[in-house]
């Protein structure tokens, strides 16, 4: 066979421990079929019982100092979700306008789980009864309180929606209520005419739906694409039987997995179904390659456990690399990625045990011809073998200082350029993960365009015992308030100090707090009776040792900067108070909220990117060191992977796409997965490199390897591009991203790769 034999150099001996392994295998091959079809409906089971959670707070995982001391606010001020409605009206003050508010609040109140506030609410209370149009108008020109919180405006009249829901399936209860209400309450005079739905309720149920339905998607798409393709490449249906059986399995015992480890599913672990799926099937597809290729003159039995053995330490070496890829992601602080890397990783040595033996038992079950018995595709590898080690020789240096180039462009494009280019943004607001053209963004970005910013952080402030009554901290509490207040990305301050100086303006006195020692003395007093008696009110003191408070700091309408600009608002309002009043001196203070935890999210990504990247690297280096003897071999090899990030970084700079916290996965999934071709490149570079020329050795790798590379790089490129077929532009990004990724990598296996094998050994092609 020359050039071509498809055999390894040495077949190994029969009686060799491995071999004895699979004999042995392939002897039980009904008592493994049975142990596996035992174990199919309980990780069937566990799979249903995955949960879904994609809560801000639980983002990031637990030790996070952000995540602790939310979590300690949160049990001190436990708050429900909130929401809020926008009447859209001409005339928002009308008498036709409030009365369908009116309506619409009723329906509401009436609905499980939802109570509602607005100023019919502050009104109503004032008048002791129903309020009327006028005493509302009375109200909003009484005061700027009502403005400032959004409750009121050009346009539109506000309503506070506060959801007592425990659960995903509560939450949704309450908002198809809150749609039905919104339905009922303003069909008829037209005074109110469109009704805005603003908040992290309808943004988390449409997310949840997004990635339940996604799987729904692309599964069976990607499904038909490897029925389609497994039929193409080895025209037999018991080929498919014992590929799709086993990939079924491997995919399932990961899933379970993720139960028994208490996982659950998130925007970003929704993406390890696919994972497995394409990482389990690009496996398969090697060693089912490598077994359709019987020589004439070995008997199939023979040759069988043969190519077994021969695949054992490649499929070994790249599903190593790609679990070491994914388990790299352990470093990170965001938990959905965290999970991910422990999840994907033990679902790929599942599959890696899966492979080695319910394929083969299957194999033998179900008589999986070879080519001997039935013709496969792949005669053009044959004139590729002939034609691409020349044509690398005659292009190699272009090929090398191209690909070169391009990579150095997309490490500038990714880190940046001092003064000339920025390093790629990083997207962590919940708000880009959701289509534009929906409602929900049109309405949430309408709201936090005109009416209040959309970032919102807790100034968590915590006194001696009892201090929160103390009169000199009230007034020194007083003057934080109006310092952060005053700051130009702050759009409003809700804390006791607004409370009280709202009801001062109310009851028809001056709406500024005293400043002098009696009059201070006098509103603690008045401010201990009124805890007693207001339940509304003790939502803002922890009543157990009245040592805390908080504040409700809302960004400007319009305003840039997040949490990070309102924190730093925060800072500076409190050394300057602290420094003007000698109350603050015994007290602390901590920012928390969900939109500070967002920001810890977007201070994670790149150190997950960097670090995860780096430990991949360096461990799949290693391996190459242990699996390969050749210096070529253990220096070329990741040159296909490395190019295809790269060059995937310059591509996503180009058009706009941001690392986020599904992109920043791309460079370690890309590494882990493609680096697999370069194994299995390399194991066959290897078998003939010993006896013959860089050409020959070359060739025989791309006549053994070179269907295999192509068809599971079409595997991995469309299990990812299915998810182009998601509403979640981080998913549809990931997804059309990798798989360009996979492309440029199987690209550079075919040119890249040999070029720097000609350049590595100095040689010549043969006359």
């Amino acid at each position: 066979m020359g050039w071509y034999d498809t055999r390894p150099v040495a077949a190994p001996s029969p009686q060799t421990p491995l071999a004895r392994v699979f004999r042995a295998v392939i002897a039980r091959r009904w008592a493994i079929v049975a142990v596996y079809a035992a174990l199919a409906p309980v990780a069937l089971y566990l799979a249903l019982r995955v949960p879904k959670d994609n809560s801000i707070e639980r983002m990031v995982v637990a030790s996070d100092p952000d995540v602790a001391a939310t979590r300690e606010f949160q049990r001190i001020f436990p708050e429900p979700a909130t929401a809020f409605l926008l009447l859209e009206s001409r005339e928002p003050l009308s008498a036709a306008t409030l009365a369908a508010a009116r309506r619409l609040q009723r329906e509401l109140d009436a609905a499980p789980h939802v109570s509602t506030y607005s100023l019919l609410t502050v009104a109503g209370r004032l008048d002791g009864g129903e309020a009327t149009p006028e005493s509302v108008r009375r109200l909003v020109a009484r005061s700027s309180f009502f403005r400032r919180q959004g409750l009121v405006g050009d346009g539109f009249l506000g309503i506070v929606l506060s959801l007592d829901v425990d659960g995903a399936a509560q939450r949704d209860q309450a908002l198809a209520a809150v749609d039905r209400a919104i339905a009922a309450a303003t069909a008829g005079d037209g005074a109110v005419t469109r009704v805005r739905r603003v908040g992290g309720p309808w943004i988390d149920a449409w997310l949840e739906r997004e990635t339940a339905a996604a799987t729904v998607r692309y599964f069976p798409l990607f499904g038909a694409f490897v029925v389609v393709l497994i039929l193409g490449l080895y025209r037999s249906f018991r080929a498919l039987a014992v590929i799709l059986i086993s990939l079924a399995t491997a995919v399932l015992l990961g899933m379970a997995f993720a139960a028994i480890a208490g996982f659950s599913f998130t925007i970003v672990s929704a993406l390890v179904p696919l994972t497995l799926m394409v990482t389990a099937t690009a496996s398969l597809v090697y060693l089912h390659s490598r077994f359709v290729d019987q020589p004439a003159d070995v008997d199939l039995e023979t040759h069988r456990i043969v190519a077994l053995e021969n695949k054992l330490v490649a499929v070994a070496a790249s599903v190593f690399a790609a679990a070491v890829g994914f388990a790299a992601l352990t470093v990170s602080h965001i938990r959905p990625i965290r999970e991910l890397g422990m999840w994907t990783a033990a679902g790929l040595g599942l599959g890696f045990v899966v492979s080695f033996t319910l394929y083969p038992a299957l194999q033998v079950i179900l008589r999986a011809p070879t080519r001997q018995k039935r013709r496969v595709a792949g005669a053009w590898v044959v004139r590729a073998a002939e034609v691409l080690p020349r044509w690398s020789y005659r292009w190699r240096w272009p090929l090398l200082l191209v690909s070169t180039a391009l990579s150095l462009a997309g490490l500038a494009a990714l880190l940046g350029v001092p003064g000339l280019l920025a390093p790629m943004r990083l997207q962590t607001d919940a708000l880009d993960y959701v289509n534009r053209d929906l409602p929900v963004w049109q309405d949430t970005r309408a709201f936090g365009d005109t009416v209040l910013g959309l970032s919102s952080v807790k100034v968590w402030v915590t006194t001696p015992a009892g201090g929160v009554l103390d009169p000199a901290f009230l007034g020194a509490l007083d003057d934080l308030s109006r310092r952060v207040d005053a700051d130009p990305a702050v759009g409003s301050v809700v804390g006791l100090p607004a409370v009280l100086r709202l009801r001062r303006e109310l009851a028809g006195q001056a709406g500024e707090m005293p400043v002098d020692a009696e009059g201070l003395a006098r509103l603690a007093g008045d401010l201990e009776q009124l805890l007693l008696q207001e339940q509304a009110l003790r939502a803002w003191v922890d009543m157990k040792t009245l040592g805390s408070t908080y504040l409700t700091v809302t960004a400007r309408a319009g305003a840039g900067g997040g949490s990070a600009a309102l924190v730093a608002a925060v800072r500076a309002a409190w050394d300057r108070a602290a420094a003007a009043a000698p109350a603050l001196h015994g007290c602390s203070y901590r920012v928390v909220g969900a939109s500070v935890l967002a920001d810890t999210i977007g201070t994670h990504l790149v150190p997950t990117l960097v670090e995860s990247f780096a430990i991949t690297f360096s461990i799949i280096f290693v391996t190459f060191l242990l699996v390969f003897r050749s210096g070529a071999a253990r220096l070329n090899a990741m040159v296909p992977s490395l190019f295809a990030i790269l060059v995937t970084f310059l591509f996503m700079r180009i058009f706009g796409i941001p690392l986020n916290i599904a992109t920043i996965l791309i460079a370690t999934t890309v590494l882990g997965a493609t680096e697999n071709d370069q194994i299995h490149f390399f194991y066959h570079y290897q078998e003939r490199r010993g006896e013959h020329s860089t050409e020959r050795a070359v060739a025989h790798a791309i006549r053994v390897a070179g269907h295999a590379i192509l068809f599971a790089t079409l595997i991995n490129a469309s299990g990812f591009l299915a998810l182009s077929l998601s509403e979640l532009p981080p998913m549809r990004q990931f997804g059309i991203i990798t798989a360009t990724a996979f492309g440029l990598a199987m690209l550079a296996d075919f040119t890249v790769l040999p070029a720097a094998l000609w350049i590595f050994h100095r040689e010549r092609p043969e006359p």
